[in-house]
């Protein structure tokens, strides 16, 4: 078991050999290089800035903004990858680790505009102005591309989200652990990515409809899925659907676990059913 640093998170590979481990690792400081919002020479910040209406972009660029796209509208709009000012706004507006308590209150709020963003093959179609932030999908994606990369049985992990070719025990947010058999498990809340701003705590995950940090009863949401991709993107979506959460996740037929505030535990019936303990 390898781990190393990028995105921001700790990446775990099991079951590599020495030239595959180096392509993943590879892989992940491409991707970082590619969508980070940080680096001014990022090809993310490169879109952002042009005021083309217009954007022509790589493959793997067109590839990461149609998944992107995608689960936005496999979540009706609630996983939206047009949410930068609205993160800036509530103070994500540097690299995490240099983020500090903040007395300003936040700026205003910024809804989400996924209905105003195109893609035609390669090119990006937006009005200038209107800003992506792909990392809603872009961490999980390199799980998935990382897994691919390996020969035999092993996982792969950033920042807790996990793709594994054959069986591998998972611990869980706030205790426990599960033997993943198939797959890809990821959790989505509150709990790390969060900060102080105009003497409140905001974090990350932003609900589209207020353009603010959601409200939700739910401190961490972790969802099965087929690839890491699909399963962080229920988790998103259960996490900002609130106290409707469980109940969407059960209606889609994914597994899912909430841990609230106060540390309780909800469970799906299909996870009950789907996950071994």
């Amino acid at each position: 078991m390898t781990r190393f640093r990028a995105m921001g998170c700790e990446i775990v590979v099991a079951g590599a050999a020495a030239d595959e481990l180096a392509a993943i690792e590879r892989l992940f400081a491409s991707r970082d290089a590619m969508f980070s919002r940080f680096r001014p020479e990022s090809e993310l910040c490169r879109v952002n800035r042009s005021t083309a209406p217009a954007v022509h972009v790589s493959p793997v660029f067109a590839e990461a903004l149609a998944a992107a796209l995608e689960a936005a509208d496999a979540t009706q709009g609630l996983v939206d990858p047009t949410l930068l000012d609205a993160l800036e706004a509530a103070g994500y507006d540097e690299d995490f680790a240099a983020l500090r308590p903040d007395p300003r209150p936040c700026g205003p709020p910024a809804r989400g505009a996924r209905e105003r963003v195109q893609l035609a093959g390669r090119v990006v179609i937006r009005p200038p102005g209107v800003r992506l932030d792909l990392n809603g999908v872009v961490k999980a994606q390199a799980v998935d591309d990382g897994l691919a990369l390996l020969s035999g049985d092993g996982f792969v992990s950033a920042g807790g989200d996990l793709a594994a070719r054959g069986e591998v025990e998972v611990a869980l947010p706030r205790g426990g652990a599960v033997r993943l058999v198939q797959g890809a498990l990821a959790t989505s809340g509150s709990a790390s990515r969060r900060w102080e701003r105009g003497g409140a705590t905001r974090h990350h995950l932003i609900d589209p409809r207020s353009g603010r940090p959601a409200d939700s009863p739910w401190e961490q949401v972790t969802a099965c899925g087929a690839t890491c991709l699909a399963a962080d993107v229920a988790a998103k979506a259960a996490f900002l659907l609130a106290g409707d959460g469980p109940a969407w996740l059960e209606s889609h037929g994914i597994p899912g676990r909430f841990v609230a505030h106060d540390g309780s535990v909800v469970a799906t019936a299909t996870w009950d059913a789907a996950v071994c303990i």
